[in-house]
């Protein structure tokens, strides 16, 4: 059987001091959370590793989860962060690619005021060396930043792009003619990829499974079984319900689908486009 793969996931601890975004108004996330935390998590669900994911812009988290990860054999990858704007940026990808676990970066596009900020001519020197890397890059946007992404791909065609979150669009709320344009322009580049992940969060006090099921199959309609990639975004999933809810309603989704589509959203695509070799 394939390993079962949930392709974002984070840990941190808040004492660290650069999670801009965590704060104490949000109890519900503002303490660790580390493997110890998670792994019971994943054995009840039947989850054989994960991707570690960046929740600070700074390098210094980046090492952080690297550690954690040299720690946690199931960790299986960890999409980190670098300064794109960094003189020696070549280098610091270079020195990042050696590193075993490290298959990706992200930027945190959602919280930058310029939603263009990632096309700037001044980028173009650190993403032609993470394409030429093999390494892949994570797009966290939300609508606003999206357009983005179709035109990042047509110009990077040997860069694997991958949008996280389904890239935010309401669910059972508020407007998305413009989050569709978006979407489907990306998704007609097939270095673009998309995560089934962080869409339980997005969905509107009082809307029913049925639209988020819709949603994940509209986003299978564009991208295919072998442009989604299944994950959790724990703990922010906590936010809107539980590990163990997220799961079954991805179970009822792929239901649908043949075992080797299943097993492809599940892990399989997530082992290829971040390249994870053998693991």
């Amino acid at each position: 059987m394939s390993p079962v793969i949930d392709a974002h996931q984070h840990f941190w601890d808040p004492a660290r001091g650069d999670y801009g975004w965590l704060t104490p108004g949000l109890p519900v996330l503002y303490h660790p959370f580390l493997p110890p935390d998670l792994r019971p998590i994943l054995d009840t669900a039947g989850i054989d590793g994960t991707i570690l994911v960046q929740a600070a812009a700074t390098e210094a988290e980046t090492d952080f989860l690297l550690s954690l990860a040299d720690a946690t054999p199931w960790v299986r990858g960890v999409v980190g962060w670098v300064d794109l704007d960094a003189p020696d940026i070549a280098g610091r990808i270079g020195q990042r690619r050696a590193q075993a676990k490290f298959v990706g970066i992200r930027p945190m596009l959602q919280d930058l005021d310029d939603p263009d900020w990632i096309l700037a001519a001044s980028r173009a020197t650190g993403l032609a060396a993470l394409a030429a890397s093999g390494l892949a890059f994570d797009a966290l946007v939300k609508p606003p930043q999206l357009h983005c992404v179709a035109e990042l791909a047509r110009r990077y065609p040997d860069l694997p792009i991958i949008i996280d979150h389904g890239a935010k669009g309401p669910i059972g709320a508020g407007p998305v003619d413009g989050w569709r344009i978006d979407i489907r322009a990306a998704a007609r580049f097939p270095n673009v990829s998309c995560k089934l992940s962080g869409l339980l969060t997005e969905v509107a006090p009082g809307t029913d499974d049925a639209a988020l099921l819709d949603r994940m199959a509209e986003l299978l309609d564009l991208f295919g079984p072998h442009r989604l990639i299944w994950g959790s975004d724990w703990p922010v999933l906590e936010l809107a319900g539980s590990y163990g809810r997220w799961h079954g309603l991805t179970h009822r989704f792929l239901a649908g689908l043949d075992d080797v589509d299943a097993a492809a959203i599940m892990g399989g695509n997530a082992r290829h486009i971040y390249r994870l070799g053998g693991s």
